[in-house]
């Protein structure tokens, strides 16, 4: 099992490695004072993995409550979140409880801002049972639900007190929703990491889960440190993802958030090409990689569908969005551009 800590406004521990799920109620029982434990998931991971969870928290001596909802994006609603407010209500959790979110992105951005909101806060534990949520949402403290105008419009920076990631529930996803992860998993390469990457490119879906996992949440641990409320450097961990919204959007979130990230990824990465500031072969080796994980790189939605979604992007300032783009393996820059520029950048790497 590796540990790696994480120092923003709240010190906390991210465990990683395989068998650990059972650990859950000891852990949680060295963060202090607290009778019950709220489990929050989704309607697919809780039937595999919920029983696991409450018998660890059981025995450690916790009561133990759960609020379970439809599985997918469209329930990182208004509604389910005020539903889970007065469901922890209702069974009279206090300030010294805990919520435990058990499953994906949607779980832990759903159960992390209820956690941040829910008597103006209560301590919380991200179970990531997916690719995605191992190496990027679990970790960072960046909760939200959606609004019908765009995707996390309203949320809250709120760190978890433990991220528990046992690598042995990855097993367990389909493989389509591994490859999700994986877009997340190769963006670390693409902005920091160019042995990552080489390491990615070598051995594609074969890769070693628990060190590359380890070295995604230690990247991201990074650039937490220097810049917790994403205002510099953490905007670079965006790569790919102001089109990524637009696109999960458009398709009404048929097409999945990993694969929108890739195709994110290879658009910007074929416009930076056509305005100079990326070489064609580190473009196609970036395309490439996303291939060998069997991830999109193309839409089939136009220009002027994806700027207009664009244009509600949390990440817009004024007349402004910030691109995150790669200069080179390892490197990549924030660019301010103009609205009225944006339907070029997109159109140049549709």
């Amino acid at each position: 099992m590796n540990i790696v800590t994480v120092t923003a406004s709240k010190t906390y521990d991210i465990h990683i490695g395989a068998g650990i799920l059972s650990t859950l109620g000891r852990e949680a029982k060295k963060l202090g004072k607290a009778e019950t434990v709220c489990i929050v998931s989704e309607s697919t991971v809780f039937p595999i993995y919920g029983k696991q969870a409450a018998d660890s928290l059981q025995s450690a001596g916790f009561k133990v409550v759960s609020f379970v909802f439809p599985a997918g994006e469209a329930s990182k609603n208004g509604s389910v979140f005020l539903d889970l407010l007065n469901f922890l209500a209702e069974n009279r959790l206090t300030r010294s409880d805990l919520i435990v979110a058990l499953g994906g992105g949607v779980v832990g951005d759903l159960a992390g801002f209820a956690a941040a909101s829910f008597l103006r806060g209560i301590r919380f534990i991200q179970v990531p049972t997916t690719l995605l949520a191992a190496v990027d949402s679990s970790v960072g403290g960046k909760t939200a639900i959606d609004l019908p105008a765009g995707k996390n419009l309203a949320g809250a920076f709120y760190q978890p007190s433990l991220v528990l990631c046992d690598t042995d529930t990855l097993s367990s996803l389909e493989p389509e929703i591994f490859r999700d992860g994986c877009a997340e998993v190769i963006k670390y390469g693409v902005l920091y990491d160019p042995a990552l990457f080489a390491h990615l490119a070598e051995k594609g879906l074969a890769f070693h889960r628990e060190e590359v996992i380890t070295r995604c949440v230690e990247l991201k641990r990074d650039v937490v440190t220097l810049d917790e409320f994403d205002t510099g450097e953490r905007m670079k961990l965006n790569l790919g993802h102001t089109l990524a919204h637009g696109i999960e959007a458009k398709s009404n979130f048929s097409v999945s958030h990993g694969k929108a990230v890739a195709i994110g990824m290879a658009v910007i990465s074929r416009a930076a090409v056509k305005m100079g500031m990326l070489d064609a072969a580190v473009c196609q080796q970036i395309i490439q990689v996303l291939k060998t994980f069997g991830l999109p790189t193309s839409t089939e939605f136009e220009a002027e569908d994806l700027y207009a979604y664009t244009l509600s992007d949390k990440k817009r300032s004024g007349g402004t969005v910030k691109l995150i783009v790669p200069k080179a393996l390892g490197q990549c820059e924030i660019v301010p551009v103009g609205v009225d520029a944006l339907k070029s950048w997109i159109k140049a790497g549709l």
